[in-house]
C-alpha cells in the first residue's frame, strides 16, 4: 500500500507545515486476557500547530477500526478520512487538537504491539516495537523523526499486570465499576520521536535497583516473563553492574546527565531484533537471559548490547536525526560507544578484540556484497530504510568511527560529542552538525574524510610491498592500497604497522609505527634498514576498515605459530586476514580448517575461540573441492573430537568444541558419541549436558536422520517452555525427509501464523549439508516463493527467512546459473527486498565456487 511507504519529500514538506507540541494515548488493553480478543483500544489527543492555517496534511494509522475523528471540535467522517493508512485532515487552524478513537490489532510477528501467550503458564506479555515506522500501529501519530512531542500515556489494563512506559511507573488507579481492570496515568515525557515510545504490559516479574552518579540517582528497572524469573534473579548482578558502569561511563564521557527520567531494562518474548532503545524504556529479547551454560562470548555480546543501547539515550534519543538518512549515525555511534564503554569501564577490556573477530567480520562480508552501500545511505523513502538497515550501518559504521577517532584523537572527539550534546538537546539533527561539532573541537578538515568513508561504498585491501638485501633488511618497503573495481575509491588511512618476531617459543612485537596511508602507495622509510620480521603485520591496532594481506613469510608464522602471538588483537588480525584470504580464494579452505584445527585451542578471546571454528565449519562444507571435501569433513569432525577431548573441563573452549562437534558429525562413532552424550554413557569431565545442549545434540541426530518425530516430542514432553517449541520447531525442519522439510518450508515462508522466534529457528535448521538430494527442489521453491514473503509473513520475518534458507549449501555451478538466470530474466516487478538477498545469496555462490577452485588446486 502506498500509504504504508513515506518518501523523504513528503516528511519535509510535512514538518516545515507542522510542528507537534503533545500527544495523550488513551489505551485499553484490559481485554487481551481474554480468548480471541486481537483487537485493543486506542485514543490519541494531539495538539499541533499549523504554519499556514487553511492548509491539510496526514496522520498515520495503521490496521486499525476507525471509531472516530474530531479535528478542532468538528467532527469528521472516518470512511471519508481514513485511507490507504493516512487520516486526512483538512482546513487546519493555527492551533490544533486532533482526536482519534480506534480498535488497532494486536501483532505476532513483533511490529506494533505484539501479544504472547507464555506456553510455561499461559500469562499474557505485551510489548511494542515502533522502530522504523510502526508507532502508527499502535496509536495516530505524525510517524517521522522530526516531528517531536511530548506523551502521556494513559493505560488501562488487567489490574493485577505491570505496565511499563517511558515515563516512570504511577501507581495503578480502580476503574470505576470493573474488580479486574486499573489505569496507570503516566507523566508527560520529555520531547521525543514516535518511534523511541514504549508501552510494556502483562505479569512480568520486576527487580529495582538505582544507579548514585555525580549527577543523581536513576532509578533502574529489570523486567521479565514469571517463566524467567530465576534467570533474571540469577543474572541480576552482572546486568545491575553493567549498568551502573555505563552510566558512570557515558555520563562523563559525554559531559552530561542522563537525560530522562529513570531507566527500565525489559526482557521480552519473540522480538524481532536484538534490543530496541525506547526512550527510559529499553526491550531486549529475552534470550538474553539464558537458562543453559553459556560461553564468555555470549555474555560479552549482551554486555555490548546493553550499553549500545545506553549510548543510544543521547544519541539517537537525546539528539535525533532529522530522517532516516543519518539512522546509520545512530546506530554506528551506539556500535563505536559500546564497545569503547566494555573496554574503558567494564570487565571486558578486550571487547576490540572480540569486536575484530566477530562483528567486523559481518561488516567486511556485506561491504563485499553486490547490496553494497555507503554508510551514508541515500534514504529516500521507508522502503529503503527496511533494505539499507544492515551490517555496513552497525559494524562498518563502528569500525569508520573508530578510525575517525584515531584521526582526530579520542579528547577532542569526546569534546566535540559532548558539545553537541548539549547545543541539540531534545531536537534533530543532520550528519553535518556533528561534523561541525567535531572539527571545532579537534581544529581538523573532516568534510573530506566524511566523503570518503560515509558517501562511497567498499572494502580497500592492504598489503606490504617490499625488497630485500642479502642480509633481509628491508631496502624499501610502502603500503599498497586497492579497490575492488565496482568501488573504486581509494582512502587515507591512520594505520599501526607491527613487526613481530619468535622469542624463545612466544611471537613478540619488537617495534610498532603508526602512519597515514593515501592513495595507491604510500611510501613508509621508517622501515627501510630494518630486518624482515617473522611476521609483519599491517593495521596493527586494527585502527582502520580494510581488509588485510599478509606476506608469505608471514603468513607462514601465523600458520605455525598464530597460538604463540601472546597480543590477543594481534591474533585477531590474523585470524581475519587468513579468513579473508580463504573468502577471496588466496587460501585453500583445506588449509584454513587445519589452521583452525591447530591454534583455536590456544585462542584466548572468548569471540576467538566461537567464531573461527564456525567460519571453519563454512570452509570445510562450502569451500573445499567436493574431491576434497569427504576428507576435510571427516578431519574436522576428528579435529574437533581431539580438541574437545583436550578442552579443560567446564570451559568455554569444551563448551564450543562440544557444540561444533555436534554439528560436524556425520560418521558412526560420531553418532555414538551424540547417543552417548544424551543417555549419559559418554562424559568429559566439567561438561554438562543441560537442556539447550540436548537440543543441540537432537538437531543434529535429527539432521543425520538417526531421530524422529516421536524422539523430539518426547524431548519436549519433558520440556514444557517456549524455547521447547522453538527449538523442536528446528529439529523437525533438520530432518532429511521430504515430508518434514515441505512442513518447515510452510511454516517458515508462507503461514503468516508461524512465532517469530520458531520461524527464525526454522530457516536456520533447513538448508543442511549431506541433505543435497532432498534440498535440490528447494531451489526452484525458493526461486518462486522468497518475492511473496513480504506480503505473506510481514517485512520483519521475510527478511530473515528469505537472507537464511537461500541455498547456499547447494553450491554447484547449476545452482549459481540457476539463480543467475532468475536474476537475468525473473525478477523484474518482484520485491525488491527479495531481490537483494537473492542477488547476495548468488554472489554467495559464485564466491564458494572460486574458493572450491583454489582449493583443488592444493
Amino acid at each position: 500500500m502506498p500509504g504504508m511507504n513515506l518518501t523523504r519529500d513528503e516528511a519535509t514538506a510535512r514538518s516545515a507545515l507542522i510542528d507537534v507540541s503533545t500527544y495523550t494515548v488513551e489505551l485499553d488493553l484490559s481485554q487481551a486476557t481474554e480468548d480471541g480478543v486481537t483487537t485493543f483500544g486506542s485514543t490519541s489527543t494531539i495538539e499541533f500547530t499549523c504554519a499556514e492555517p487553511g492548509a491539510e496534511t496526514w496522520l498515520d494509522l495503521v490496521d486499525a477500526e476507525i471509531h472516530e475523528i474530531t479535528v478542532n471540535g468538528t467532527s469528521v467522517d472516518p470512511a471519508e478520512a481514513y485511507a490507504d493508512s493516512r487520516i486526512r485532515l483538512t482546513g487546519l487552524a493555527a492551533e490544533n487538537t486532533v482526536v482519534v478513537r480506534a480498535d488497532c490489532t494486536y501483532s505476532h510477528t513483533g511490529e506494533g504491539l505484539h501479544h504472547f501467550v507464555d506456553p510455561a503458564d499461559g500469562r499474557i506479555y505485551l510489548y511494542s516495537q515502533f522502530e522504523v515506522p510502526d508507532a502508527r500501529r499502535v496509536y495516530a501519530c505524525f510517524e517521522q523523526p522530526d516531528l517531536k512531542g511530548t506523551f502521556t500515556f494513559d493505560v488501562t489494563a488487567p489490574a493485577h499486570w505491570t505496565v511499563v512506559s517511558n515515563a516512570p511507573t504511577p501507581d495503578p488507579t480502580p476503574v470505576p465499576g470493573s474488580d479486574a481492570a486499573a489505569r496507570w496515568l503516566f507523566g508527560p515525557t520529555k520531547p521525543m520521536s514516535t518511534y523511541i515510545t514504549a508501552i510494556v504490559a502483562g505479569e512480568y516479574v520486576e527487580l529495582r535497583d538505582e544507579y548514585r552518579g555525580k549527577y543523581g540517582v536513576i532509578p533502574l528497572g529489570h523486567y521479565a516473563r514469571q517463566s524467567l524469573a530465576a534467570e533474571l534473579e540469577r543474572d541480576r548482578e552482572e546486568i545491575v553492574t553493567l549498568t551502573q558502569q555505563g552510566f558512570a561511563f557515558f555520563e562523563d564521557a559525554f559531559g552530561g546527565p542522563y537525560p530522562f527520567e529513570k531507566y527500565d531494562q525489559l526482557y521480552v518474548p519473540e522480538y524481532n531484533a536484538g534490543a530496541m532503545e525506547n526512550a527510559g524504556c529499553v526491550t531486549l529479547r529475552d534470550e538474553y537471559l539464558p537458562r543453559s551454560r553459556q560461553p564468555r562470548s555470549f555474555y560479552e555480546f549482551r554486555a555490548s548490547v546493553i550499553l549500545h543501547e545506553m549510548a543510544h539515550m543521547w544519541f539517537g534519543d537525546l539528539v535525533t536525526m532529522k530522517w532516516w538518512d543519518d539512522l546509520w549515525l545512530n546506530e554506528s555511534f551506539a556500535e563505536w560507544a559500546c564497545y569503547h564503554a566494555e573496554a574503558e569501564a567494564t570487565d571486558y577490556t578486550d571487547a576490540w578484540t572480540g569486536f575484530a573477530n566477530m562483528r567486523k567480520q559481518r561488516g567486511y562480508r556485506a561491504d563485499q556484497l553486490p547490496s553494497t552501500h555507503p554508510i551514508a545511505a541515500d534514504m529516500v523513502d521507508l522502503h529503503a530504510v527496511e533494505v539499507n538497515f544492515d551490517m555496513i550501518t552497525y559494524a562498518k559504521g563502528a569500525a569508520v568511527l573508530k578510525q575517525l577517532v584515531a584521526w582526530v584523537g579520542i579528547e577532542p572527539f569526546l569534546a566535540g560529542l559532548g558539545q553537541y550534546f548539549k547545543d541539540h538537546a531534545y531536537s534533530n539533527t543532520e550528519f553535518t552538525d556533528l561534523l561541525a561539532a567535531l572539527e571545532k573541537a579537534s581544529g581538523r578538515e573532516l568534510s573530506g574524510w566524511a566523503t570518503e568513508w560515509l558517501q562511497t561504498a567498499g572494502v580497500n585491501t592492504i598489503r606490504p610491498v617490499f625488497e630485500l638485501d642479502a642480509e633481509g633488511r628491508y631496502t624499501s618497503f610502502a603500503v599498497r592500497q586497492s579497490a575492488h573495481q565496482d568501488h573504486p575509491t581509494l582512502r587515507r588511512h591512520r594505520i599501526g604497522i607491527g613487526s613481530y618476531r619468535l622469542r624463545e617459543g612466544r611471537l613478540v612485537r619488537e617495534d610498532r609505527v603508526e602512519i597515514d596511508i593515501d592513495g595507491d602507495l604510500t611510501e613508509v622509510p621508517q622501515l627501510v634498514g630494518e630486518a624482515q620480521p617473522d611476521l609483519l603485520l599491517l593495521n596493527d591496532g586494527d585502527l582502520t576498515f580494510a581488509k588485510v594481506r599478509l606476506d608469505e613469510r608471514s603468513l607462514a608464522t601465523a600458520v605455525d605459530h598464530l597460538s604463540a602471538l601472546d597480543d590477543s588483537l594481534a591474533r585477531a588480525l590474523v585470524w581475519s586476514a587468513a579468513w579473508d584470504m580463504t573468502r577471496d580464494a588466496e587460501m585453500t579452505a583445506t588449509a584454513f580448517v587445519e589452521l583452525v584445527l591447530g591454534n583455536v585451542g590456544a585462542e584466548t578471546d572468548s569471540w576467538g575461540v566461537t567464531a573461527f571454528p564456525g567460519f571453519a565449519a563454512q570452509a570445510a562444507a562450502m569451500y573445499t573441492a567436493p574431491e576434497n571435501r569427504p576428507a576435510v569433513t571427516a578431519r574436522w569432525e576428528e579435529g574437533l573430537r581431539t580438541l574437545l577431548a583436550d578442552a579443560a573441563p567446564a570451559s568455554d573452549h569444551q563448551l564450543t568444541f562440544v557444540r561444533a562437534y555436534a554439528a560436524a558429525a556425520r560418521s558412526e562413532s560420531a553418532v555414538a558419541d551424540l547417543e552417548g552424550l544424551l543417555d549419559g554413557s559418554l562424559t568429559f569431565d566439567g561438561l554438562v549436558v543441560d537442556q539447550d545442549l540436548r537440543w543441540a545434540l537432537l538437531n543434529n541426530l535429527a539432521r543425520l536422520g538417526r531421530a524422529d518425530e516421536s524422539r523430539i516430542e518426547a524431548e519436549l514432553a519433558g520440556d514444557n517452555t517456549n524455547t521447547a517449541k522453538e527449538k523442536a520447531a528446528a529439529a523437525r525442519a533438520a530432518l532429511p525427509d521430504p515430508a518434514a522439510k515441505e512442513a518447515a518450508w510452510q511454516a517458515a515462508m508462507i503461514d503468516s501464523g508461524t512465532a517469530n522466534e520458531t520461524a527464525r529457528e526454522i530457516v536456520l535448521s533447513f538448508m543442511r549439508g549431506g541433505q543435497e538430494a532432498v534440498l535440490e527442489p528447494y531451489v526452484e521453491r525458493y526461486l518462486t516463493d522468497a518475492p511473496l514473503t513480504w506480503e505473506r509473513i510481514g517485512a520483519h520475518r521475510a527478511a530473515l527467512a528469505t537472507e537464511h534458507i537461500f541455498p547456499r549449501i547447494l553450491a554447484t555451478p547449476a545452482v549459481a546459473d540457476r539463480v543467475a538466470a532468475w536474476l537475468e530474466n525473473e525478477s523484474e516487478g518482484t520485491n525488491t527486498g527479495a531481490q537483494r538477498f537473492i542477488r547476495e545469496g548468488h554472489a554467495d555462490l559464485v564466491r564458494a565456487l572460486a574458493a572450491q577452485a583454489r582449493d583443488a588446486q592444493g
